[in-house]
């Protein structure tokens, strides 16, 4: 059932059809929850839950299903058929991929607009695509995503199955207004699109950054299988283009292939002395179809070589035509992944037009081949690691931690400064220092005998969050100093900070181990749920920026790549002569606190600065940490 009717009417048109006893419809009428209208668009939910209807829209452009002619859309024609699924929340961006689309030669198994996704999201529609016979990628066009557990292990599936799918998503929608006004400087540093960026790492989503990129990796995805491009044979005409290659493929992180000696005699025998016989293999200039030929096959047949590029510059004697059809029958012979990169404009159109024809890749600068081989490369080492669950912990008192949060929600408390947060820390096991709370200077001389080493004293306020800046923080305290210490640190902050509240002074014993100093934390993201943030912590974390985010369910292999994503990390592996830090137990306390933000959702923000790493095998300390709940 196609509804095109005024917003008003359209919910007694649909349950009229449901009445009738139809399963799908599509809703194209705008003027629902993008305009304001929430109620009518939940009328429209509330008519499909009782009908069990499947709903694409409202306020979408409809759908295409190529292979059955049928257009159920808004778009003034149907596309070509081939093995790409595209899903777009955008209408309009629709018809102008169709057009793009077909100049590009590529084509479609389904074209899915799905508007305000009131009923059917991308996560439903993936697995009815996952059985999609017809389809082999699937691109998306995202402006909103919701549900990132769901989604992430959807797309998990799609990348494991026996035939693995896939996905490949242009986000728009980068930027964040408002992410400095946050009280942490985990809400300062997340930004909505750090979240997105941890959701398509975690889950395996391809990201195109640009309209351009995402045809790009259409085109990688739709021509070849999905196989290892790890080991690349550059294969061209032309001196420059090839250096150019090189370093590209350098840059996206594939391996310039090692040709064997009976590759580089076979070519050796096939072209002129004067060719480069290594990789990139040089045909030169005046080569016509026979030595491209050559070249490609004695490539392709070194068990060395995973996937080939070839270029191709048109000069005079270039054969364009001949070669395209070359590089076709190589591709259809070998099974390797390839892709072309035939430079200019006019003159190697026709050849273009043979490779496009024949679902080769096309493109016309080498740099983008090669950045979609990468692509090619990562998917499919995605797709050769192994499922795994989110841990959870035995040892947690969850009791304990509802305890104190049903008891600040009562006294109308939503902030706890580390004071109140590390014993909410310590309820899961994350490896806090010895600590207590002095009130007076008196009780400050006898925490302090009884802690008895060198500590840290800390300003405890709820109304200073940094208090590095409130000048709220001494170290190396030694414990008979403590009482002098207590008066001069409460003396100075009052000075500083008039207007706050000052309960006293958390002692804490104090680490003199070599360490880093990392950051850990949290802030909910509104559609994705907690953003849990790494990265290098202390009190320039916000200047320098190097953080990485993580979305739960977290595991283990998703905190490993978040370490190795870090610019930091050699620091980490230990940068001049320092010995590694541990890196496990970075991994278990990211995964400790994703737990506690998995058992209370009501966690708004939480900072864990520094969280300071020892060196391998002597585990990590909190030393300072915050809490803000709804």
């Amino acid at each position: 059932m196609v509804i095109v009717v005024p917003a008003a009417i359209v919910p007694t048109v649909l349950e009229e059809g449901g009445a009738l006893g139809i399963k799908g419809a599509i809703i194209i009428s705008a003027g629902f929850k993008e305009a304001g209208n929430v109620d009518l668009e939940n009328s429209v939910k509330d008519i499909c839950a009782k009908y069990d209807i499947a709903l694409i829209g409202p306020n979408c452009l409809g759908i295409i299903n190529p292979s059955l002619n049928l257009n159920a859309s808004f778009a003034a024609f149907s596309p070509a058929t081939g093995n790409v699924a595209f899903i777009s929340q955008s209408g309009a961006l629709c018809t102008a991929i169709l057009d793009c689309a077909t100049t590009m030669g590529i084509g479609f198994s389904k074209f899915i607009s799905v508007g305000n996704k009131a009923v059917l999201d991308e996560t439903a529609i993936l697995h009815y695509l996952e059985n999609d016979e017809d389809t082999d990628v699937v691109a998306m066009y995202a402006e909103q995503l919701a549900e990132p557990e769901k989604l992430m292990a959807k797309i998990k599936e799609m990348s494991h199955d026996a035939k693995p799918t896939p996905v490949v998503v242009l986000k728009s929608g980068k930027t964040s207004a408002g992410a400095g006004a946050s009280a942490s400087h985990t809400g300062a540093l997340a930004g909505n699109d750090a979240a997105y960026a941890a959701l398509f790492r975690q889950s395996g989503i391809i990201r195109a950054n640009t309209s351009e990129e995402l045809f790009d990796y259409i085109k990688i995805f739709s021509t070849n299988q999905v196989k290892s491009a790890a080991r690349l044979a550059i294969i061209t005409n032309a001196g420059g283009p090839g250096v150019l290659a090189i370093d590209s493929t350098i840059e996206n992180g594939l391996t310039v292939a090692t040709l064997s000696d009976a590759t580089k005699e076979a070519l050796k025998a096939a072209l002129p002395a004067e060719a480069n016989i290594h990789n990139p293999i040089d045909v030169l200039g005046d080569a016509r179809a026979d030595r491209f030929q050559a070249a490609i096959t004695a490539a392709l047949s070194d068990e060395n070589v995973d996937a080939a590029i070839v270029i191709l510059t048109p000069q005079s004697t270039t054969e364009i035509i001949e070669t395209a059809n070359e590089i076709v029958a190589a591709r259809d012979k070998f099974k390797k992944p390839i892709a072309a990169a035939f430079m200019g404009e006019e003159l190697v159109t026709p050849g273009i037009e043979i490779l496009k024809n024949n679902k080769v890749a096309a493109y016309s600068y080498p740099e983008s081949a090669i950045k979609s081989l990468s692509v090619l490369e990562k998917f499919y080492q995605d797709t050769q690691s192994e499922l795994e669950e989110a841990h959870d912990f035995a040892d947690v008192d969850r009791e304990a931690v509802a305890k104190i949060f049903a008891q600040a929600k009562a006294d109308g408390i939503n902030s706890f400064p580390e004071a109140h947060a590390l014993a909410i820390l310590e309820a899961y096991k994350l490896p806090v220092l010895v600590s207590r709370v002095a009130h007076t200077r008196e009780e400050a001389e006898v925490i302090a005998k009884e802690i008895g080493k060198l500590m840290v004293f800390k300003i405890v306020s709820p109304e200073i969050l940094h208090k590095s800046d409130a000048g709220g923080i001494m170290l190396h305290v030694a414990p008979e100093e403590a009482g002098a210490k207590f008066d001069e640190l409460m003396a100075r902050v009052a000075v500083n900070r008039p207007e706050a509240h000052l309960e006293g002074v958390l002692l804490v014993e104090m680490i003199l181990d070599k360490g880093t100093e990392l950051i850990l934390g949290s802030v909910q993201d509104p559609s994705l749920g907690d953003a849990i943030m790494l990265g290098l912590g202390g009190i320039y974390v916000e200047i320098i920026k190097d953080v990485v985010f993580g979305l739960n369910p977290l595991t283990h292999a998703d905190v490993n790549r978040m370490i190795n994503t870090l610019k930091s990390k050699k620091v980490l592996e230990g940068a001049r002569g320092n010995k590694p830090a541990d890196k496990e137990a970075i991994i278990e306390c990211v995964l400790r606190l994703a737990q506690l933000l998995r058992d209370f959702p009501e966690i708004k923000e939480m900072d864990i600065n520094p969280l300071f790493v020892l060196e391998d095998g002597k585990g990590a300390k909190v030393m300072d940490a915050r809490i803000v709940i709804e």
